[in-house]
């Protein structure tokens, strides 16, 4: 779906740019005035852009969100902390570069950084093995969740993946075991912990840096147990109806704040967060200061108590024993609406 580093849907966009470019080199080149044509272009490109942007379905905001020019964690990093320093390895097996990790500050705050990395050209796409991490990758992300308890700093983490890697390997080391030990220490840290899916957030592979006080999420981000294409395999035998998928899925940024899965959308510049990543750099940047703040202040037993409580609350269901349990006067299980 993606011609060489713009989307199909994008391409109305790319040619309205590009034919203003060209009239704008053109009216350089002779010395003419073309002030009135060009801004009857920028007017249309303005719309043209509100209209696409505004209108996108499921599975083009998961197409945005896998944009080859998408900002990656470290084009957060450089723009949002400062005193960046990289720590490798789990101690145990290996440094997985799909996953890095690292102290930093944030206005002036010591904090540890965490996030999973894919790579820009092939060459840097097989060292970051596409942003899908293995055990020792957790692992790795564990340990420094635990330096910066040992510490008191501030854990904030950014998420981007397709998932953790499936190979053989990677279950022979223990992938299951290592996300799900995740899962647990992260519910009992006893600092500040806020993560940011800033792309994909694919399956067992994001919830295991994810779970965390609060859950941020860019606007054409996505965030769910599956790809569509992997839904769509399953469900229909086809991949194809990835749309059909997405749509069911409820994965959107949009859905998942309605459903109470995260607790803010980070709005993106119009065109996506590849358009500026300046925008986007100040838009989370404010995001995460204000939760950081707010939960920096709760007591850490009260804030491992909130952290629990929280995901204890996600989904709706309704059963039988629920339905007992409001006659006998106790707190019945939250229906579906």
């Amino acid at each position: 779906m993606t011609t060489g580093a713009y989307l199909d849907f994008e391409r109305p966009i790319i040619e309205l740019e590009e034919k203003i470019a060209e009239m704008e080199a053109m009216a350089e080149e002779r010395g003419i005035d073309v002030s009135a044509e060009l801004s009857t272009l920028q007017a249309k490109l303005t719309r043209l852009k509100e209209d696409i942007f505004t209108n996108l379905s499921p599975i083009q905001r998961v197409q945005l969100a896998r944009h080859p020019r998408r900002p990656y964690p470290l084009d957060f990093i450089e723009r949002c902390f400062t005193d960046w320093v990289e720590l490798h390895g789990d101690r145990a097996y290996a440094d997985d570069h799909a996953m890095i990790s690292g102290m930093a500050r944030f206005d002036g705050q010591p904090v540890m950084v965490i996030g999973q990395q894919k790579g820009r050209g092939t060459k840097e796409n097989l060292q970051r093995n596409f942003g899908m991490p293995h055990p020792e990758g957790y692992r790795k992300a564990l340990r420094m969740m635990r330096l910066a308890e040992k510490f008191g700093h501030p854990v904030i983490t950014l998420i981007d993946t397709p998932g953790a890697y499936p190979g053989i390997g990677a279950e022979e080391r223990g992938q299951a075991e290592a996300i799900a030990y995740n899962l647990r220490e992260m519910a009992a840290l006893r600092v500040p912990t806020i993560s940011v899916v800033t792309g994909e957030g694919a399956s067992g592979g994001a919830l295991g840096i994810g779970i965390t006080d609060r859950i941020l999420i860019l606007e054409n981000a996505f965030y769910s147990v599956i790809s569509p294409e992997g839904c769509a395999a399953i469900l229909w035998k086809d991949g194809e109806k990835r749309d059909i998928a997405a749509r069911a899925m409820k994965i959107t940024a949009g859905d998942l704040f309605e459903l109470g899965v995260v607790d803010e959308i980070v709005v993106e510049p119009m065109g996506g967060a590849h358009t500026d990543y300046a925008a986007i750099a100040r838009a989370v940047d404010d995001a995460v200061r204000r939760h950081l703040t707010e939960i920096t202040a709760w007591d850490s037993d009260d804030r491992i108590k909130r952290r629990r409580e929280k995901y204890r609350q996600m989904g709706a269901w309704q059963s039988e024993a629920g339905v007992h349990a409001a006659r006998r006067g106790d707190s019945p299980a939250p229906t579906a609406s």
